[in-house]
Formats: structure tokens, sequence, C-alpha cells
């Protein structure tokens, strides 16, 4: 009753009709953290853009100049990391970034994204705190293959078709 309620509010206040303070001030009071955060954080097309390419560039430069630094893999560990979570937060620019995370949250892809972020805390750990080398690059090796798995989470039948691919090469039934 409650819903249905706060619907006819909104549909008075869209038609111009005097709505009451006290369910306007309450619909206020219900609004979540994201709600008021992206309602703080407006900005125009062009400033979104800008911000997109400028992290996008930087993960990017980041992902790539670990590169001079692989036979290091704590530096390596580090530098790959710090490249992939610039990547992934310039789509917070383009969608925001309570969409975004309504995004990585939807039931097709939290698997893969609570094992990205999972496999992110482990090579940070493994090369911050364990400081050893083939842990960390095996912690790079599955972060690397977490962030696949998670991009190919939002290409319609991605998944399924690698893992189809993947079951067809190493069929060993002759």
């Amino acid at each position: 009753m409650e819903t249905m309620s706060r619907a006819l509010e909104r549909a008075k206040m869209l038609v111009g009709m005097d709505v009451d303070e006290e369910a306007a001030q309450e619909e206020a009071s219900s609004s979540s953290f994201f709600d008021d955060f992206n309602r703080q954080c407006t900005l125009s097309t062009q400033q979104r853009l800008y911000g997109f390419a400028i992290c996008l560039v930087a993960g990017l430069a980041c992902t790539l100049l670990s590169m001079l630094v692989f036979f290091n893999p704590i530096k390596f560990g580090i530098t790959f990391t710090f490249g992939n979570l610039l990547a992934l937060g310039s789509t917070a620019f383009l969608i925001g970034p309570k969409r975004q995370l309504d995004m990585m949250l939807d039931p097709v892809r939290i698997y893969a994204t609570a094992i990205y972020f999972a496999s992110i805390v482990i090579a940070l750990l493994c090369a911050l705190y364990v400081h050893n080398k083939l842990l960390t690059l095996l912690a790079i090796i599955l972060e690397f293959g977490a962030l696949v798995w998670y991009s190919l989470s939002y290409i319609p039948f991605a998944r399924s078709m690698v893992t189809k691919i993947m079951v067809s090469c190493f069929d060993t039934e002759f």
C-alpha cells in the first residue's frame, strides 16, 4: 500500500499538483546513500567523457608499463592491479557509480565480480605483504583470468561460447 501511495505522490508531482509536505519529506528521507551520492556528483557530458578518457588511458598506461617490470612480480602486481582498477573505474564516469555498482552486482555477473575483486585483493596481499614472487605471479594470472571472465559477462553469450571452445580444445576423448 505504501508503494502505491508513493507512486501516486510522484505522479501528482509530475503533473504539477500539490503534494503533502509530509509525504515528500518521507520520500526524501528514505533515499539511499547512492541516490544522494548521484545527486551530488553531477557532471556534464564533456566532463564525463574527459574523466572516462583520463582514467582509461591512465589505467591502460599502468597496465602496459607493468610489462616493463614483469621480472619483478611485486612491482608488476602493484602496477597491473592499479591499472585494472583505473580502467574499471573509468566506466563509472560514463554510466555513473550507482549504475556501475548495480550492473556489477547483477545476478548474471555477481560471481565474476566477486572473483575479480578477490583476485585483486589476493594479488595485492601477495605483492605487498607476502613478498613471494611465485604467489604474486599466480595471483596476477588469476586476476587476469577473472578480468577476462568478468568482461565476457557484458557480451551476450560470450561466456557460454568461450566455455564450449575451451571444452572442445581440452577434450581428451579421441
